[in-house]
């Protein structure tokens, strides 16, 4: 796991798997967690670090309910979960969805948990609409299309965009369950103007992106997706990104549309 400090405020930190990113905002004497971590250890630690960075954790926030950005709770007991609308909605009407989708990759890859995952209490935060931290405000964003819920994060004060699975140098766009191609373009669309703003913009996997990096990986990611919509399996993929996985990926959204 590796942890950057991308501006006095904001620590990034990236798991060993997906490199899944988890982002921690301070404001003032406050701070919350956004997204998680995915290994035991990773998530064992996660206080401590913030403990040494001086980040006063009270709540976690998370950018979707796809299992792998939840399991901030591990870390953080007792810590409220807020999340959009569109999130509490999914996590209500898929009880326990998270839970097993988790416990079928501990299985899979030998991994063992001092206790399962458990989401009570989820707290609904409107969107568009601003989130509280400390003496400052967060700005939520709706960010569907990867699937069918998701929310975005700007923090204002110091340029750093936290974006969910969204402008990832190491993904394609990935037409999850519940998303859709044209969700997703919009959301780009929406995320456009923010991006230009950002000093830092964090992918919900990959390293953070400096706001010219991000615009160039918004551009191939519109490209991608309406090459996607007019040619199918045809379309060409981001130079970077035509990996085996990549591919495969690729075939899932072909499928996802039925072209």
């Amino acid at each position: 796991m590796r942890a950057i400090g991308v501006h006095e405020d904001v620590i990034v930190i990236a798991s060993r798997v997906w490199q899944t990113t988890c982002t921690l905002v301070r404001g003032g004497e406050e701070a919350f967690v956004i997204d998680s971590p995915v290994y035991p250890d990773e998530l064992e630690i996660l206080p401590a670090l913030a403990e040494q960075a001086r980040f006063e954790v009270s709540g976690l926030l998370v950018t979707h309910a796809d299992w792998d950005h939840l399991l901030g709770r591990l870390a953080f007991p007792e810590a409220a979960i807020g999340c959009g609308e569109t999130t509490a909605a999914r996590l209500t009407a898929e009880p326990g969805a998270a839970a097993r989708a988790l416990r079928a990759f501990d299985e899979e890859h030998y991994v063992e948990r001092p206790a399962p995952l458990s989401l009570p209490g989820v707290q609904a935060l409107p969107v568009p609409g601003y989130c509280a931290v400390g003496d400052r405000e967060l700005e939520l964003h709706p960010a569907d299309g990867h699937t069918a819920d998701g929310t975005v994060l700007w923090a204002p004060w110091a340029r750093v965009l936290v974006c969910g699975d969204y402008l990832s140098p190491v993904e394609l766009p990935m037409l999850s369950e519940g998303g859709s191609l044209e969700g997703y373009l919009a959301t780009l669309r929406r995320l456009a103007p923010i991006v230009t703003q950002a000093d830092t913009v964090v992918p919900g996997h990959g390293a953070p992106l400096d706001a010219s990096r991000a615009a160039a990986i918004l551009r191939e990611d519109v490209a991608y997706l309406e090459a996607l919509r007019r040619d199918g399996a045809g379309a060409s993929l981001p130079l970077a990104r035509r990996t085996a996985a990549q591919r495969k990926v690729h075939a899932a959204n072909v499928a996802r549309i039925g072209a």
